[in-house]
């Protein structure tokens, strides 16, 4: 089902989607087109488009035609995730009970204060 979503083929092309995406969430699936797991993340991710197409974007980013962001994320698990929102990277906790989303330390900062 990965032909059902857009895909990000360059550095300049995963930059352009960061920073026009405005007031949704950007996801980005970083893996490979042929690998199994990353199919059934495509075919869920495609299942659920359009019921998210008001709050999310989602495009899948091949991981061997971009290795500036794959290091940069550190991506070692295929298939991986990242989010953004308004051009900020949102680190996402999946823990065993609870999911806690924060922007970046200043969002957590001034939580704080």
């Amino acid at each position: 089902m990965s032909f059902l979503l857009p895909k990000l083929t360059s550095k300049k092309e995963v930059d352009q989607a960061i920073k026009s995406t405005a007031e949704k969430v950007l996801v980005l699936r970083f893996g490979r087109d042929e690998d199994p797991v990353c199919l059934q993340l495509d075919d869920i991710l495609s299942k659920t488009s359009s019921d998210l197409s008001k709050m999310a974007a989602i495009y899948l980013v091949d991981v061997d035609q971009t290795p500036v962001y794959t290091h940069y994320f550190d991506i070692s698990y295929i298939p991986s995730t990242v989010f953004f929102f308004n051009g900020q990277h949102m680190k996402v906790d999946y823990g065993p009970l609870y999911l806690a989303c924060h922007v970046d330390r200043r969002c957590m900062q001034r939580r704080s204060a």
